[in-house]
């Protein structure tokens, strides 16, 4: 069945947005209610179909705050999910109809991780700009701030837990943003308002349908607030493999941490990822992999100094994805941060050779 265009993933925005952004509307500067009373029409949930029956992509629109050109002024590209998802769709790796649509993610699900205390601060668009490093958001009604920025960070979360079920369906859940890994259960950080992974290990848990989890994060960042969602935790084995003189200072600490010093190009990193992953995998016992797949080790990158090709990221993501796949454990890829102006592209062919090798996509035309 044809789906209709606001039921595509990349349905338009609404307008009330624009007009809101301009200041051509009128907006009280009052706390709302949690969600899906925002002034945008949001995208409608909708069906996919995963690739070969094993690969499952997940997104829409929504995962992109947009706010009239000034998100442009922060050095995180939220556009890069759409012009991933175009590409795709322009080089036939996908079609429209083969992605799922998620759905916000829903109070419920946040409180598995997060206190109370944290959402009702979500109210103030001040401590909004502040966990997204953008000031200029503190300046916003909360209604505003609410339906532009932060019910974009709901959808991608619930594009993470979408993701994080269908790769226990099909094996490979590929979500085209989330990996929030900064986000604490007291507090946003680092342009991280929620943290979508460990949500999704959390909502899976309740549900049943995994006992342990294990965190891949390969962002240049560590990922902080994710190790500290799950400190103490022996159900969720946390392995991050960052710079080490770079943000966050200081670090939280995982069940296992590898610091890499700045100038690391492709062969030493991906060495020290094949010598640590039989250990990882050992150690977790994992039923379900969350891969932070952040591309800001590429060289180049304004906030990090490791010097990675795009050729060695792919390698490094397919390592981690073709392992899981011959461990017959279902993993989950968010995309996470990547600062420079390739960085989508980087992440379009690492998702591009997903699909080829265990989507069974034809590979693209050269």
């Amino acid at each position: 069945m044809a789906r209709s265009r606001l039921n595509s993933p990349d349905a338009p925005r609404g307008l009330l947005v624009w007009l809101l952004a301009a200041g051509l509307l009128p907006l009280p500067s009052c706390a709302i209610p949690w969600t899906s009373k925002s002034p945008r029409k949001a995208s409608r949930v909708g069906l996919g179909r995963a690739l070969d029956g094993r690969v499952a992509v997940v997104y829409c629109r929504d995962y992109e705050i947009n706010l009239a050109g000034f998100e442009r002024l922060h050095s995180f590209d939220v556009h890069k999910y759409g012009r991933i998802y175009r590409e795709l769709v322009a080089t036939r790796a996908i079609r429209p109809g083969d992605v799922f649509v998620p759905p916000e993610v829903t109070r419920k699900q946040v409180l598995r991780v997060h206190t109370r205390e944290f959402l009702a601060s979500l109210g103030d668009s001040a401590v909004v700009g502040r966990y997204l490093e953008q000031p200029k958001i503190g300046k916003m009604p909360s209604k505003l701030s609410d339906a532009a920025v932060v019910s974009a960070f709901r959808r991608a979360t619930g594009g993470t837990v979408l993701a994080a079920r269908l790769a226990m369906r099909c094996g490979v859940g590929i979500t085209l943003a989330g990996g929030y890994h900064h986000a604490k259960p007291g507090a946003g950080e680092g342009f991280c308002i929620y943290n979508d992974i460990a949500i999704a290990i959390r909502e899976l848990q309740a549900a049943g349908e995994i006992r342990r989890a294990l965190v891949v994060d390969l962002d240049v960042h560590q990922g902080n607030g994710t190790a500290e969602c799950f400190a103490g935790d022996d159900s969720v084995y946390t392995f991050s493999m960052h710079e080490g003189d770079i943000y966050p200072v200081p670090k939280a600490t995982s069940d296992r941490d590898i610091e890499l010093p700045a100038g690391t190009g492709d062969e030493a990193y991906l060495r020290a990822l094949g010598e640590a992953l039989p250990a990882v995998f050992a150690a977790a016992r994992a039923q379900l992999v969350v891969l932070q797949a952040g591309c800001d080790t590429l060289a180049g990158d304004p906030l990090a100094r490791l010097a990675m090709t795009p050729a060695g990221i792919v390698r490094r993501d397919a390592m981690v994805i073709d392992e899981c796949v011959r461990r017959h454990v279902p993993v989950v890829v968010t995309l996470g941060g990547g600062y420079s102006r390739d960085a989508w592209a980087v992440q379009y062919a690492s998702i591009r050779r997903t699909l080829e090798v265990h989507g069974r996509v034809p590979p693209a035309r050269k």
